[in-house]
């Protein structure tokens, strides 16, 4: 795979970025183009490692060592075709996912992983470019109807693969627009939302109905939805966010994450100001205001990112956990996922970063405004067993300035009424229960697959769940199915 030695030869590299300066004045990504001979030379490093640990560090197991030896040979319609057996959406993966399968890379063990991720992205937007991705309008139908609840990454994976297996289907979203998480979570300087409209153009096309402005159980009861379709599939992701139950939550200026993000997302496309959930709402801005951010993960990062697009004056990340360290611990071995110190783009643009921080109290003014928040430090232990546990460090406590805080502290399950609506049994963490193997819940014709399912999770992961639960929606209708399925795809020979 790739050239003999590409890994010894050529050395890890990914496209520039516009100056920081330059991109905060608008919300376009920001990445420079790259040369194809500079992505073939990438390729190149890919090396013949024997046992891929590549594949089953994908989620939907891309054939990766394959796709980068037809870049590097140039043979990109190879590439495309090898790709989009097992990613409907590789434009999406290959811009916003953490890439799991750079850190299973065997080249990974001493050296910097092959750069997967850009690949992949490579290989899409040139298939776009040659016009290599178009509907199929060779599809035999089979009459069969089905519908979609949640037009994020694990429905639209769902809807992509019925859709080929000849079935009628359409796709139910309350937003005022398709694409979920895609479309209202991701700050558009990561993920362009036209990028997201050309796909969901090419799904319309290919025969796929949307329905947006549809809150199901609301404007549509789950009763009509069963009755009028042969199979539903329940994909309405993880919504309901983590709050922070102490005093001052209820203070003007203290909101979720997410909200502020979609909202922003909204403007930016010149739609309706809408909350997480598809509600209208006030709109909210960072505007010379600090800004203090709650939760270390991406959706934090993105908060970071669009605050500096607002000229907030100051701009602070909290993170109650343990700072990682710059290589892996005993613990967290290859091929294992790495947990390591990671720095966002958003980082790069400004932004004080702390962690072993307990947010205690929100401060208001007597305008019921927050104007600071109290926070302490924490010392952690780690038990021999692994277990961690955290003491608040005595004389620690203090106040800092906080005009608006965002909470990221992730999703604690889906939103309940749509599981409740249907009468779907939910597991302790009160998600949707069905299993990984044919993603029936315990109402008959009713399926569930993503977020909703699994709890929150990366959006490879939910367009991995979509392509399953397609494959077992189309067995449940057909009695059989010739959609992939990972235990019977090229893999598993």
């Amino acid at each position: 795979m790739g050239q003999a030695d590409g890994f010894l030869k050529f050395d890890r590299k990914l496209p520039g970025k516009e100056t920081v300066e330059d991109r905060i004045k608008n919300y376009e990504e920001f990445y420079k183009p790259f040369s194809e001979k500079e992505t073939n030379d990438q390729a190149a490093r890919c090396m013949n490692c024997g046992v891929p640990f590549c594949h089953n560090g994908c989620p939907l197991g891309n054939v990766i060592p394959e796709f980068n030896d037809a870049v590097y040979k140039k043979e990109w319609k190879e590439a495309y075709d090898i790709l989009s057996t097992t990613n409907n959406f590789p434009e999406f993966t290959g811009r916003i996912c953490p890439a799991p399968c750079e850190g299973s890379c065997v080249l990974g063990i001493n050296k910097p992983p092959v750069a997967i991720e850009h690949i992949e992205k490579s290989i899409i937007e040139e298939a776009f470019a040659q016009g290599w991705v178009k509907p199929d309008l060779t599809i035999e139908r089979t009459g069969k109807k089905i519908a979609i609840v949640g037009s994020g990454p694990a429905g639209l994976a769902t809807a992509d693969q019925l859709n080929k297996a000849g079935h009628a289907v359409t796709v139910f979203e309350r937003a005022q627009a398709p694409g979920g998480l895609l479309r209202f979570g991701i700050p558009d300087f990561k993920l362009d939302k036209a990028v997201v409209e050309r796909r969901i153009g090419v799904m319309i096309e290919d025969g796929i109905a949307f329905k947006c402005g549809v809150d199901v159980g609301v404007d549509i009861s789950a009763d009509q939805l069963k009755a009028d379709y042969d199979a539903v599939i329940l994909a309405g992701g993880a919504t309901t966010p983590r709050d922070v139950p102490i005093p001052g939550r209820d203070l003007n200026g203290v909101h979720f994450a997410m909200d502020f993000l979609a909202q922003n997302s909204a403007r930016v496309q010149e739609l309706k100001i809408e909350d997480h959930k598809g509600k209208e709402t006030n709109q909210l801005w960072a505007t010379d205001k600090n800004v203090v951010v709650i939760g270390g993960g991406d959706t934090g990062s993105d908060c970071v990112g669009t605050s500096n697009r607002h000229s907030a004056s100051s701009v602070t990340q909290f993170e109650i956990n343990l700072k990682p360290g710059a290589v892996r611990n005993e613990n967290n071995p290859w091929p294992e996922y790495p947990f390591l110190l990671r720095s966002s783009t958003s980082h790069e643009e400004g932004c004080e970063r702390d962690w072993s921080i307990l947010t205690k109290e929100f401060i208001g003014d007597d305008k019921g405004n927050v104007k600071g928040i109290k926070i302490t430090d924490l010392e952690w232990t780690v038990e021999e067993n692994g277990r961690k546990s955290f003491k608040e460090i005595e004389g620690t406590e203090r106040e800092i300035p906080c005009d608006l805080a965002l909470l990221a502290i992730g999703f604690v399950g889906p939103d309940e009424p749509l599981i409740e609506k249907f009468g779907v049994k939910t597991d302790p963490r009160s998600n949707a229960k069905a299993n990984l193997k044919d993603f029936k819940t315990s109402v008959e014709g009713v399926f569930a697959a993503g977020d909703i399912r699994r709890g929150q999770s990366l959006v490879v992961w939910a367009i991995s769940e979509g392509r399953e639960c397609a494959a077992a929606v189309d067995e449940y209708l057909m009695g059989s199915t010739k959609l992939e399925r990972k235990d019977n795809s090229m893999l598993s020979v």
